[in-house]
């Protein structure tokens, strides 16, 4: 109809993924998919993530392989290093400790060790996430490592439009690029991106605005964030929003930004806090800041502990919106 505007269809996470993968090897011929389980013989992974590529694609684009991690990593940088642009699924993140080797002394050394001469342009797609019962050796989020490891780049994303635009930029990247994405999350409903929709990596996204508190966060967590702003504002609370995006490198300015305006900030997310994301985050945040800050910058993250089975204690496991709302609110009282 003339002068109504057109409305699309939403997507989930997992269909705006699949769609990264499949614009991105249909506009370059250099662009892989292997993993286990990844072709259609095998449903295109775990959770259908590459369904329908290796049929339209070919098998010798779309390659299903062997559980072999550290292969699966190898093959990768090897193919990058003769002009192709990798994705390689590790089907979880825990099983990337299986690969370690291959990631942090190849993949993220070589073009430094190589004096520039030689970029690994792979990206490596893994899932993980609490919530379906799978137990402490499927579901940890292991960012931190990751992040410490100089010549990775992290991301986490939390919306499908996200999921996209990331998923793209991190196959143009030049340099290594881990992809988390969270198990609970793949059915998330959101705005479909247009085709070819890029989102710079290093570049957070305020989610919402406020003016008491800035919350940090990125992936699933990030919904619980946004999940505890009508309990905050019931309280009196306006909280500012930043999703992450890219956890390292992280967006400084625009955390600094929202920072200097409220003064607080908490950051939460699904990993452990000790040593967690939030712990560099605030240090930075202390360091800056120092002297002006209304309140100690507060942190949220999972118990020091594996992962629980039990579904009681993995529903307390993980940051809910409930104590990120409490704990958010506690920052602007009595400071």
């Amino acid at each position: 109809m003339s002068g109504t505007a057109t409305k699309t269809k939403p997507v989930t996470i997992l269909q705006a993924i699949s769609s990264a993968l499949a614009d991105a090897m249909a506009e370059d011929e250099t662009v892989l998919v292997l993993g286990e389980d990844v072709a259609d013989p095998e449903d295109g992974g775990v959770v259908g993530v590459t369904k329908g590529l290796s049929t339209r694609f070919g098998d010798h684009r779309v390659r299903s392989t062997p559980i072999a991690e550290q292969a699966i990593i190898g093959a990768a940088i090897g193919a990058s290093l003769v002009g192709f642009r990798p994705v390689a699924e590790i089907m979880l993140m825990n099983f990337t400790t299986v690969a370690m080797d291959m990631i942090v002394n190849h993949a993220a050394k070589l073009r430094f060790m190589s004096g520039g001469q030689t970029h690994v342009p792979i990206v490596i797609r893994t899932m993980t996430g609490t919530g379906f019962g799978s137990g402490g050796q499927h579901c940890d989020y292991l960012e931190a490592w990751f992040a410490h490891t100089a010549g990775m780049k992290v991301v986490a994303p939390s919306n499908p439009a996200d999921a996209y635009g990331l998923m793209r930029a991190a196959i143009l990247d030049p340099d290594p690029v881990l992809y988390i994405e969270n198990l609970p999350a793949y059915w998330t409903p959101g705005e479909a991106p247009p085709a070819g929709h890029v989102v710079p990596l290093s570049k957070a996204r305020v989610a919402k605005e406020g003016t008491d508190v800035t919350i940090v966060s990125y992936s699933r967590v990030l919904t619980e964030v946004l999940g505890a702003v009508d309990a905050m504002e019931a309280a009196g609370v306006s909280a500012e929003v930043i999703d992450l995006r890219t956890i390292s490198p992280w967006d400084r300015e625009t955390v600094f930004a929202s920072v200097a305006k409220t003064g607080r900030c908490l950051i939460a997310h699904e990993a452990v806090t000790q040593f967690g994301v939030g712990a560099e985050i605030a240090a930075t945040l202390q360091a800056k800041f120092f002297g002006r800050l209304k309140a100690p910058v507060g942190r949220l993250g999972a118990p020091y502990a594996p992962v629980p089975f039990s579904k009681p204690l993995e529903t307390a496991y993980a940051p809910t919106a409930d104590r990120i709302a409490e704990i958010a609110i506690a920052l602007t009282k009595d400071h």
